[in-house]
């Protein structure tokens, strides 16, 4: 994570990170850190054709919009769906979206001062599909080579107990193809168990939104349970960082993120992944 006092590149102009971190502080995780540059959006050679062999990748989201009782608005966070989805197109792979209801997404951490974010909403028919989004129970997860849960703190309400994404994810998994997760998004996970019985995070290193965090933001008493300690109580292998900083964890095929910054490094791995499965 960067240091608030230090200019961060954005868009081919510099601005203050601090000036940043106050709208995204309460949304899914404090200050969120975006690597977001002109060449992001405005890319210095064509974009890569679509992989026409690989599987899509889903990109799971929220359909919760409030944080508990509190009466304040969240959603599925917006740069934990627009970086990654950057990373993927850029890769060739055709990223597809869902969500628990289907349809509408609702979205926080809306913020244009980062590029990728504004690219994101300037693409009309990425915005039309992410808002006509499948509904989990009409997935089909023989289709896809992965499955990457954007978080956002709606996610803890509704992904955890979700039946579909539950088993769309474990059949994913289980069919050699790759779990990504990032932010509150792994709480998707803690309730996925493979046909064996056994949870999916049990005996793995995995990530999330961490306890420190989650405290920091003040929400530790609205969100129906802490993440990390839920993905201990799984059998997970807990590998934060200090708060706000990036954090990746890979573990085969399971890859899971910290917070809004580790968003496109989830997605990179999850590509690496990809790539490394597809080659003989």
């Amino acid at each position: 994570m960067s240091n608030p006092e230090t200019e961060q590149p954005v868009a081919g102009r510099t601005r203050p990170v601090w000036l940043l971190a106050a709208a995204l502080l309460a949304a899914c995780g404090g200050p969120a850190t975006s690597s977001a540059t002109a060449k992001d959006v405005v890319p210095d050679k064509p974009e890569p054709k679509e992989d026409p062999v690989m599987k899509p990748v889903l990109l799971a989201m929220t359909s919760h919009d409030k944080k508990g009782d509190t009466g304040e608005s969240t959603g599925a966070y917006l740069p934990e769906i627009a970086h990654p989805y950057a990373v993927f197109t850029r890769a060739g792979l055709v990223v597809e979206f869902a969500s628990v209801r289907g349809g509408r997404v609702p979205l926080d951490g809306i913020d244009r001062a980062d590029a990728v974010n504004a690219a994101f909403l300037d693409d009309p028919e990425a915005t039309r599909r992410l808002h006509e989004s499948l509904p989990s129970s009409a997935v089909d997860p023989s289709r896809y080579a992965a499955i990457f849960f954007a978080g956002g703190h709606g996610a803890m309400w509704d992904l955890p107990d979700d039946p579909s994404f539950v088993k769309a994810t474990a059949r994913i998994y289980e069919a050699g193809g790759v779990v990504g997760a990032v932010c509150h998004g792994p709480a998707a996970l803690v309730n996925v168990r493979l046909s064996d019985g056994a949870y999916l995070v049990a005996g793995k290193q995995v990530n999330g939104f961490t306890n420190e965090e989650e405290r920091a933001v003040k929400l530790e008493n609205v969100v129906p349970f802490l993440l990390e300690d839920r993905l201990v109580a799984r059998g997970g292998r807990f590998v934060g960082a200090p708060k706000w900083q990036k954090q990746v964890v890979v573990d085969g095929r399971l890859v899971t993120g910290q917070n809004p910054a580790s968003a496109a490094g989830v997605a990179e791995a999850i590509v690496t992944l990809l790539r490394k499965e597809k080659t003989p």
